[in-house]
């Protein structure tokens, strides 16, 4: 059996025993994909020549400080550097989140508006009739694996927002003259932010992804994006919980750098069809600074892997028999 399918195996048959429990939730995505498998994820080495100190033959973890995270290169994560002031109107480098690889996960939701049955968003009729459409695999109203309606399970793109509150992990700014380019580790997608002064073009020549976006300083440590012109509906959720949103969505994103060596992401989504007001999905959420020369790991969604997932594993978890 391959690795994956142990990993992404276990994880599901704990959702789905969480799912045939109410008051429990379904364990977390990062529970497996904190691993290499078909989703990616973080290489770690067990320690002392790269075997742990468990059972099982030698290859069991006792701890995370039995562990030696390496990077897609399969080289020891290097030091970024001494840490100093917050560099003038640059968030230049490589990010990821400053608690650890799977606090960017967020399966239950974006980090400051979990899915948990009290921290609901103010959905207007609408938004609440396309979120009870949704089947999602995580939150608390999460379904059996092979019962969920999510674009995703496809290996469609997350697309934006989404993009910010699931499998934020690695993610790389390069910042030019005219632009600002994000590179984004889960499914290597990428998004450019215009900063040469343009404005939203006056018609939309299609709805996108991952939208329209222009960026400027609002001051020498905070940069604001605003991005519209995203695709919505039934063919992007904005999170994996499967809250909706709209092609009327706009989304404001702050990124303020706090000193050299971390950022803090505030995202605010607006969008009067499914929502009544503006909310805060992601408040401060913490990236730190990796060395530059950090080699990304391949995180892809494969069409024949999740294929061969329901087939495996999915099907037969949610009383499926073909």
């Amino acid at each position: 059996m391959k690795r994956w399918h142990q990993i992404v195996a276990a994880m599901f048959v704990a959702a789905a025993s969480a799912c045939a429990q109410p008051e429990q939730q379904p364990a977390p995505a990062g529970v497996g994909e904190a691993q290499t498998g078909p989703a990616g994820g973080e290489q770690a080495q067990g320690g002392r020549g790269g075997r742990g100190q468990g059972g099982g033959g030698g290859r069991g973890v006792v701890s995370t400080a039995d562990l030696t995270v390496l990077d897609g290169w399969g080289r020891p994560l290097a030091d970024p550097g001494a840490q100093g002031p917050v560099p003038a109107r640059n968030i230049a480098g490589m990010w990821e989140p400053a608690d650890g690889p799977g606090a960017g996960i967020q399966a239950n939701g974006p980090s400051s508006m979990p899915s948990d049955g009290k921290s609901e968003p103010p959905y207007t009729p609408a938004g609440k009739a396309a979120y009870d459409s949704h089947q999602a695999l995580y939150g608390y109203r999460a379904v059996l694996p092979s019962m969920s309606n999510d674009p995703r399970d496809k290996c469609d793109p997350l697309g934006f927002p989404r993009a910010n509150f699931y499998q934020l992990r690695h993610t790389k700014f390069i910042q030019l003259p005219d632009q600002v380019v994000i590179l984004y580790q889960f499914d290597k997608r990428y998004r450019i932010i215009w900063t040469d002064g343009r404005d939203f073009p006056k018609e939309l020549p299609d709805f996108r992804w991952y939208g329209y976006s222009v960026g400027r300083w609002a001051d020498d440590a905070t940069f604001v994006v605003n991005t519209m012109g995203l695709i919505g509906r039934e063919r992007v959720w904005l999170d994996e919980t499967g809250r909706p949103m709209s092609e009327d969505m706009t989304v404001e994103e702050r990124f303020h750098r706090v000193n050299s060596h971390r950022m803090e992401i505030t995202v605010t989504v607006t969008d009067p069809k499914f929502y009544s007001r503006p909310w805060v999905p992601m408040d401060k959420f913490p990236m730190k600074l990796q060395a530059n020369d950090y080699d990304i790991i391949e995180m892809l969604c494969v069409p024949s892997d999740m294929e061969s997932y329901h087939r495996d594993f999915a099907d037969p978890a949610s009383g499926i028999i073909k």
